[in-house]
């Protein structure tokens, strides 16, 4: 029998429109790992897709960007909107285990992610690439992505590439190593009353 805490749906909606960005992005949190993802950007694509699939995040993202003048407004719109999804369907985040942290290997490349869902921004990102660019994706870009997500969602958020020579490997590593923290830190324990702070607010 399921309680309360484990019947309220925790789902967001997000629009954000500008001169240079449309983007809708839908997400539960308490899914099954399903995706509909269209960037532009086929290497985000892939990297939102395993996202969903390793947080068990239903998760859907379209977005229509000025891709003709380069792919920094899009990764940077859909990382805000994807970060403000994950604050707002946490809502008042009573009864969620707060922190996680996950290690996942790909091949040569070793990523570890760690995040408390503290309701402060903080990013740290200790990720070395040998890539310029994947596709049309500029692997800069991918520390951006963390760094508006987690200022949207309002977290404090660990990215270290323990070790990896392959890019994309270590790229992939750190997005799946995320996905798996973020789905530790936000799973609903019945023993916790209220937030899992002393301050009483997260």
């Amino acid at each position: 029998m399921k309680t309360q805490l484990q019947t309220l749906s925790r789902s967001a909606q997000i629009e954000r429109k500008t001169k240079e960005t449309d983007v809708r992005v839908h997400l539960n949190l308490d899914g099954n790992g399903r995706a509909r993802v269209s960037t532009g950007i086929s290497f985000l694509d892939h990297m939102l897709e395993l996202f969903a699939r390793h947080g068990l995040f239903d998760l859907e993202i379209e977005c229509r960007g000025d891709l003709e003048i380069d792919d920094h407004h899009s990764v940077e719109d859909i990382a805000i909107s994807l970060g403000r999804a994950f604050k707002e369907a946490l809502g008042d985040k009573a009864g969620i285990a707060r922190y996680g942290e996950a290690t996942v290997p790909m091949d040569e490349a070793l990523c570890r992610a760690v995040v408390d869902l503290s309701g402060r921004f903080f990013l740290v990102y200790e990720v070395e690439t040998r890539r310029h660019t994947i596709g049309n994706f500029s692997v800069e870009l991918a520390e951006h992505f963390w760094r508006s997500f987690a200022e949207a969602a309002r977290c404090n958020l660990h990215i270290d590439a323990l070790r990896g020579r392959n890019t994309h490997h270590i790229l992939e590593g750190t997005f799946k190593a995320t996905a798996r923290a973020l789905r530790q830190a936000v799973e609903r324990d019945a023993r916790i009353v209220g937030v899992l702070s002393t301050k009483g607010v997260l």
